[in-house]
């Protein structure tokens, strides 16, 4: 129960991504005003995301999303090297999700005010540096150390992705793009535990499970030589300083509620945990005090609260936290259920979720066209579709337990993956679509902490739910009853998803 975070993320997409912007090239280059020649990094100016540009960032997007999955299935063998123990391993696994999640939104508050393709860039060669460091990390402790910075840097890199996109392509290319960026996301879930259990597998010249880590090193030095001519550089026409009471307060805020969800269980729920989580709501009620405060006395703060003004950002925010709490405790529950219920090894579990991946990455890739004409109704589908499916597994594990594998999955296994791709995909241009292009940066960064937030919020309820009723139910039977329960929150989306702006732009 301790081998997985998430699960997956992967590497095929750079192959459909250039296919699919090979097509809406033309769209990208008509749609966006010519740049004019003043030189790329002057305030004010975007230029126009080029189809390699857009493959350059979605490899900067890919990497960290990779990285926050592939981990789980060498926590087995991390623990027999190193010797690290529950609780450090749930460290190793935790500590790179805690700073990825509470620095997102400084990460993208900065490459508003410095430039989004030099904290592209930055990001990229720190990522490299510390991919490095958690290959080579010669102890437990040393490798947690090395993921918590490793965190840090993914943080300085994801927002610009988003906010590049937002503010360097218009009209049908910006909506392709960031469909192409949910599609990758959640694809990438299921490739990712695959790809890890491979790696492991073969060890590739002895190297264990350190390759998970060192196979970063290439591709993210790739990716900020590549930002160097491929992408354009922006930033906010109007700079601010860094709301430093802000980014502590969002901080503090966080870490009070993630450490002990995250660590409560190894550790045994002790005493400072329950404080812990007690302190979070006045803490959380101080930072939106002093976010307020701060917006009005005219400052920019960390999290503009007026953003939640906007009806697709407040909409989408609200579908974002039930949707991915659901999703990342389902790939969570489904893994353990497979490789430690079913005794699947890390391979053949991933392969079990193959047509998954074929279900959200079809629906993903029509998602953009449907949208065209339907409108938000896609998401309300995808969000019927969906619980259709864990109805089917529910109904599966049920039957016979001991008999799931990739064909008797597969039904639930397309219905579930179809209807997520309908939900996450086009969420990320609801919520982005109409945000001002000088808080692009801070939008994408509210976004993505949303995002991962939420993930996070998903295995850490959800998944506890599952473990503590698996040893007196079994896996199969408590598998159903917190699929069962997940229904209302897929409800929730569903209902939720009927308030959107029907025209998404």
């Amino acid at each position: 129960m301790r081998r997985l975070w998430y699960q997956g993320i992967a590497r095929r997409i750079v192959g459909p991504v250039t296919q699919q912007l090979e097509r809406s090239s033309t769209t990208v280059r008509t749609t966006a005003p010519t740049a004019a020649p003043t030189p790329v990094g002057s305030p004010g100016v975007h230029r126009t995301l080029t189809v390699a540009g857009l493959v350059t960032v979605m490899l900067g997007a890919f990497l960290p999303m990779l990285d926050f999955f592939i981990v789980n299935v060498a926590l087995p063998t991390i623990d027999h090297d190193l010797a690290a123990g529950p609780a450090v391993l749930e460290l190793i696994a935790a500590g790179y999700g805690i700073a990825f999640a509470v620095l997102l939104v400084l990460g993208g508050r900065l490459g508003d005010s410095i430039g989004r393709r030099k904290l592209f860039i930055a990001g990229a060669a720190l990522f490299a540096v510390t991919s490095l460091a958690c290959g080579v990390a010669p102890s437990a402790w040393a490798l947690v150390a090395a993921r918590v910075a490793q965190g840090a840097s993914a943080a300085l890199l994801i927002p610009q992705v988003l906010a590049t996109i937002t503010a360097a392509t218009h009209g049908q290319a910006r909506a392709k793009a960031l469909s192409i960026y949910g599609a990758a996301g959640g694809i990438s879930v299921v490739i990712g535990q695959v790809l890890g259990g491979m790696l492991v597998q073969a060890n590739l010249f002895g190297s264990g499970w350190r390759v998970v880590f060192l196979l970063n090193v290439p591709f993210a030095l790739v990716a900020a030589v590549m930002a160097m001519r491929f992408v354009p550089e922006s930033k906010s026409d109007a700079p601010s300083r860094v709301d430093l009471p802000g980014t502590l307060l969002l901080c503090a805020a966080l870490l009070s509620l993630f450490i002990p969800l995250m660590e409560g269980r190894a550790v045994g729920w002790p005493l400072w945990t329950w404080v812990s989580m007690a302190l979070f709501p006045f803490i959380a009620w101080a930072f939106i005090a002093v976010e307020r405060r701060t917006e009005a006395a005219g400052r920019l703060p960390l999290v503009p609260l007026s953003l939640l003004r906007i009806p697709e950002m407040r909409s989408g925010l609200g579908i974002a936290l039930p949707y991915f709490s659901n999703f990342g405790a389902f790939m969570f529950i489904i893994a353990i259920t497979l490789q430690q219920g079913l005794h699947l090894s890390p391979v053949d579990s991933g392969w079990a979720l193959v047509p998954l991946a074929v279900g959200y990455f079809s629906t993903s890739l029509a998602g953009p066209r449907l949208i065209g004409r339907f409108g938000s109704r896609v998401i309300t589908i995808g969000a019927l579709i969906q619980p259709v499916g864990v109805v089917v597994l529910i109904i599966t594990a049920l039957t016979d337990f001991n008999g799931l594998g990739i064909f008797t999955l597969m039904p639930a296994m397309v219905l579930i993956g179809g209807g997520n791709g309908f939900v996450g995909t086009p969420l990320f241009r609801v919520v982005l679509s109409t945000v001002p292009l000088e808080r692009a940066g801070v939008g994408s960064g509210v976004l993505a902490t949303s995002q991962q937030s939420s993930l996070a919020l998903g295995v850490a309820t959800w998944g506890t739910l599952f473990l503590a009723l698996a040893p007196g139910l079994g896996m199969g039977q408590a598998l159903a009853l917190v699929m069962a329960l997940q229904l209302g929150s897929s409800a929730a989306v569903a209902f939720l998803s009927t308030r959107l702006p029907r025209s998404i732009g």
